[in-house]
């Protein structure tokens, strides 16, 4: 089965044709400046990147211009577009009503919209998304991979904020978390490929890039993430603060004379990794060079960085009451060796023991612990576009 991945931004739509039968990768490709004046990059499997200048008011013309291309007779990877048999699309938010992906009907898409508000920058894109989908391949099949769903398994003493009860019941205040399906995809190849028991295993992923959360997988069930009502909560991350005290807004805020929207914006877009750092970089290749070169605000950054994943890793393993595998994905999760190395060095009471030269691996599946280590670490990378194309499949297929 051919089937069409699609993530769409505000204003720009990342896709990806795979064959869900060998799970390649037939073409892909990038619509952006989708409103501004518009962009394609696209390409073949093993063909050179081509990119296409024409205007995009919306996103059904980034979605046909995409639909063009794979049917290209020089450069497309299909005959005719009755060769998509399915389009997957990422969706971020399903709030609390939806918690497992689904085929895409009227239902759906009011749960989509009801959820804007939780997903203001995200939800009203991935309509658009869809709605063009819909409008160009009448009849096709769409579904909606959730990222918030892979945690909505998460019990009320993880989701539940000790807020007035009100701001759950009238407003949906909670904890949903993100990530979801590199989450979700990541846990089970990690219970494969170390051979785990599905049913009864402790797995802790740690998806670390400029977003960046954790997750404690029992069973293969979500039990906690570090992720909140928002990507804001949790792990420091390339610009963002993770956890703080709350009073910190109002404080800097009467200070500096913010309102709560700047300051949001702050700790969204100027703070993490890149703030302690000095404003040097929230790119972790960038920090290690300069930590190297010997500036102690890198260093700081680095560490603290570190320090808060290890921290998380160490309440989870409280919260199963033990674990049997760590898992690192995501661009620093993949590939930065010293950030594994320095989490790993808070975990030595749980009789964690790293190769060194396997920690230099970067970017392929491996395992970093050693054979006598009593929890199994491993580099395990993600592939949401592949995850969204198996619970495609899946949906279309029951």
């Amino acid at each position: 089965m051919n089937v069409l991945v699609v993530n769409c931004g505000s204003s720009s739509l990342k896709f990806q044709l795979i064959n869900s039968d060998t799970e390649e990768v037939a073409a892909k490709g990038l619509c952006e400046r989708i409103g501004i004046d518009g962009r394609l990059v696209y390409q073949p499997a093993g063909g050179e990147k081509e990119v296409t200048e024409a205007p995009m008011p919306t996103h059904t013309e980034a979605i046909q211009m995409v639909l063009d291309a794979l049917v290209n007779p020089q450069t497309g990877v299909l005959k005719s577009l009755d060769e998509v048999e399915a389009i997957g699309h990422r969706v971020l938010h399903g709030g609390s009503k939806i918690t497992e992906s689904r085929v895409i009907d009227d239902e759906v898409v009011e749960v989509i919209d009801e959820c804007c508000d939780l997903g203001p920058l995200h939800n009203p894109a991935n309509l658009m998304g869809i709605r063009a989908c819909m409008k160009l391949m009448p009849g096709k099949p769409n579904v909606a991979v959730f990222d918030t769903a892979f945690h909505q398994t998460m019990p009320p003493k993880a989701y539940r904020y000790a807020i007035p009860t009100k701001y759950y019941t009238e407003y949906a205040v909670r904890k949903y978390g993100f990530h979801g399906t590199s989450h979700s995809f990541v846990s089970k190849e990690t219970i494969k490929y170390l051979g785990l028991d599905p049913d009864n295993s402790k797995v802790i992923v740690a998806h670390l890039g400029n977003g960046a959360s954790i997750s404690a997988v029992q069973n293969g069930k979500c039990v906690d993430t570090s992720m909140g009502l928002t990507p804001l909560e949790g792990l420091i991350m390339g610009t963002r603060s993770g956890d703080l005290d709350p009073a910190v807004l109002e404080f800097v805020c009467k200070k500096e004379g913010f309102d709560v929207k700047e300051m949001l914006r702050i700790l969204n877009k100027e703070s993490g990794v890149f703030a302690l750092s000095g404003n040097l970089s929230s790119d972790f290749r960038d920090l290690e060079d300069a930590m190297n070169d010997g500036n102690e605000d890198a260093a700081l950054a680095i560490d603290a960085f570190s320090y808060r994943v290890a921290k998380y890793i160490g309440s989870y393993v409280a919260a199963m009451n033990g674990i049997d595998a760590i898992a690192f994905t995501g661009g620093i999760g993949e590939n930065a060796g010293i950030v594994r190395k320095k989490v790993l060095s808070y975990l030595g009471y749980l009789g964690i023991a790293m190769d060194e030269e396997k920690n230099k691996i970067r970017g392929e599946r491996c395992i970093l612990s050693t054979e006598d280590s009593k929890v199994k670490v491993a580099i395990v990378p993600t592939n949401e576009e592949l995850a969204i194309c198996r619970e495609t499949v899946e949906l279309v297929n029951r």
